[in-house]
């Protein structure tokens, strides 16, 4: 199973990281859409590194297509063909408030936003003329100044970020592969999120060998008892964080703990924070997360998700595990399944 790890997107640390990640064995490395941009350090990841690049994600609502597809575009040629675009919706006060944007029908837009970049890179490949109509983006002007050409080493993959079954649906529907939100378990897993996926490849016409799950999991890791504990208390904040959302109470629901969902979000309402790490249990961070030695965590990633994904990507909240435990989950996950 390959390993993909998310990359400080600081500009004075994407260099230093790039190399140490990369150094541990990983497969891939992404960026997050959150204190800095998710493309450019890419651009400074994938000329430091063999390894693979992907926004984890870009948030498409605020973004034109057009800037998607150049974006896209640039960092597949600059990584020689290892980019691929993920895309994500967010959720609706942070697209109006935190972007400034428009919300609205997000399953409808990201459709429509994956079908718009594909005809403008298809354009530019050569292969028809740029004439894209929507319900919200209209591209049918494309004069040779501003089309770079064919890309040398082929348009790059998009995949899209979803948890419930519309999006999910959708991202099947649309997109080359599916980024399953870390946010999750295994029963949510089987039970909401593949037959989603199963319902949207039947409407495309394609099955599982047409299309990547890519799962997302916070890994608790720790060799000794102080070592776990902190990673327990880091991905127990981030699960209280993501739990106090209404678009993550599914998650809750289908394993029985819906009603901390509204102590959750009251919580976040009136800043009592520590609070919130109160109500996540151990067995919450075991089973929305992983939680062990390397080996441990390895072995449960690989159990949850070997039989439906080919490669994982891999989260440490709240937490720096040591350089050593990063390589050796590294290197179970790529021995796993043999």
């Amino acid at each position: 199973m390959k390993v993909n790890l998310q990359v400080d997107a600081n500009p004075r640390k994407v260099l230093d990281d790039t190399r140490v990640l990369s150094g541990a064995g990983a497969d891939g490395l992404f960026t997050f859409e959150g204190q800095h941009d998710v493309f450019l350090p890419l651009t400074v990841a994938a000329g430091n590194s063999s390894a693979n690049v992907m926004t984890n994600v870009a948030i498409a609502g605020p973004r034109s297509p057009l800037h998607l597809a150049h974006a896209a575009y640039d960092l597949q040629v600059y990584s020689e063909g290892r980019f691929r675009l993920g895309l994500g919706s967010q959720i609706r006060p942070h697209i109006e408030k935190r972007y400034g944007a428009t919300w609205g029908k997000p399953a409808a837009r990201m459709r429509e936003t994956v079908a718009a970049v594909r005809a403008i890179l298809t354009a530019w490949e050569g292969e028809q003329p740029l004439n894209f109509r929507g319900e919200f983006f209209t591209h049918t002007l494309m004069p040779p100044t501003f089309d770079p050409g064919p890309n040398p080493f082929g348009p790059p993959s998009v995949l899209l970020g979803a948890l419930g079954p519309i999006m999910t649906r959708t991202a099947a529907e649309v997109a080359d592969g599916l980024l399953v939100m870390p946010f999750n378990s295994a029963r949510h897993l089987a039970e909401r999120t593949l037959p989603a996926v199963a319902e949207g490849l039947r409407r495309s016409e394609r099955d599982m060998a047409d299309f990547e799950v890519i799962p997302q999991v916070m890994v608790a890791m720790g060799r000794t008892d102080a070592a776990l504990r902190a990673a327990i208390d880091g991905v127990a904040s981030l699960i209280g964080f993501y739990g106090s959302t209404p678009a993550y109470l599914p998650v809750l629901e289908v394993e029985g703990w819906d009603g901390v969902h509204a102590e959750l979000n009251a919580c976040t309402k009136s800043g009592q924070f520590a609070r919130m790490r109160e109500l996540v249990t151990e067995p919450m961070v075991r089973t929305i997360g992983v939680a062990g030695t390397p080996q441990e965590c390895a072995h449960q990633i690989y159990d949850r998700f070997g039989a439906v994904a080919a490669e994982v990507c891999c989260y440490f909240p709240g937490y720096d595990p040591a350089l050593d435990d990063i390589g050796e989950l590294i290197a179970a996950l790529h021995a796993a399944g043999e």
